[in-house]
């Protein structure tokens, strides 16, 4: 029964349309058009948010029942070993995505352009200094890499650059290590990820022409589904993996299956994906070896179930309603 729970829990995550999560600004020249708020929230939405919200209030109930197969304790443990390697994928992991995104001619994103000579200058110091193995060298790249990202906020605006808010939180793991803050710099990973992964969720229901485009010019399957009711569905798939990030929920579980899903895409788009989304299986890659060990969840301080289940169920409506509202607003 309980090798079934998991089984379902997975089946449903991989079948998530290989759209989910992709960046749709790389893959679209159409114009964002803001969708009206009467349709975004839609009776399919609404529907699906409070179905979304009794899973999630209901999962971490079944979670210490998963992690008592013996099998998933056995993983458990091999996986336990390989955190001691954890920042040094991080440093190198980096300096590997930057090589990629220089040498396209990009920097982050495969939406913005390498300019100007001292970008290119700056991006490989930063990473001459990221694969140097000094501790200095580290935290000096990480400020390299600090100046190269508010140069592309300068240019973009600090809402567009939300959706690679996971760059900061790289950083901050970087420049905080080997101090009295390195335990913080995992938490403010897995934080910084959920939230990217939110937030560009949200964009496929304030601006579905974008990700209708994409369907049609490049045959991405529906599963029998009609598109737009499809593209409802797969930002809600990615929301809910963000926010589950956030909340330290399945960390490990998710991460895998993510990196699968980013793999598919990859077969879809091309280098684009791989150059795009580099970085984001690094950083997945982290999350499988690190798990949520560190976490304490916010769920812990109500003590009866269905206070847990209440306290859930509410705060995944109100995340969700706070990022449309601040996305539509200001994006």
């Amino acid at each position: 029964m309980k090798k079934g729970w998991i089984a379902c829990f997975v089946s449903v995550i991989t079948l998530t349309p290989i759209i989910t999560l992709a960046h749709v600004k790389w893959f679209t020249k159409v114009e964002p058009k803001k969708e009206t708020i009467e349709h975004i929230l839609s009776p399919l939405f609404m529907t699906v948010a409070l179905l979304v919200a009794v899973v999630l209030a209901v999962l971490p109930q079944f979670l210490p029942k998963l992690m008592e197969i013996p099998y998933a304790k056995k993983i458990d443990n091999k996986l336990d070993y390989f955190r001691k390697y954890s920042r040094y994928i991080l440093k190198y992991g980096t300096a590997l995505a930057l090589i990629v995104q220089v040498m396209s001619g990009t920097i982050f994103a495969p939406e913005f352009y390498i300019i100007e000579t001292w970008e290119v200058i700056l991006a490989w110091l930063a990473i001459i200094l990221l694969v140097i193995p000094i501790h200095y060298a580290t935290k000096a790249g990480a400020v390299l890499l600090l100046l190269l990202f508010i140069n592309v906020l300068n240019q973009v605006g600090i809402f567009h650059m939300l959706d690679y808010g996971f760059y900061i939180a790289i950083i901050f793991v970087l420049l905080i290590g080997k101090t009295k803050l390195e335990n913080w710099g995992f938490p403010f990973l897995y934080l910084g990820t959920g939230l990217s992964l939110c937030w560009v969720a949200v964009e496929k229901w304030v601006y579905p022409a974008m990700s209708l485009d994409i369907i049609h010019n490049h045959g991405v399957p529906t599963f029998g589904f009609p598109p737009e009711a499809f593209i409802v569905l797969a930002a809600f798939i990615e929301f809910v993996v963000g926010y589950l990030l956030v909340v330290g929920v399945l960390n490990r579980i998710l991460s895998f299956i993510l990196t699968l899903i980013f793999i598919s895409t990859t077969m879809l788009f091309g280098y684009t994906e791989v150059v795009g989304h580099l970085m984001i299986h690094i950083v997945l890659v982290i999350f499988i070896i690190e798990g949520v060990s560190f976490y304490h969840p916010p769920i812990r301080i109500h003590k009866t179930i269905l206070d847990q289940m209440i306290f859930v169920f509410l705060n995944f409506l109100f995340v969700l309603a706070t990022f449309i509202l601040i996305y539509y607003r200001f994006a």
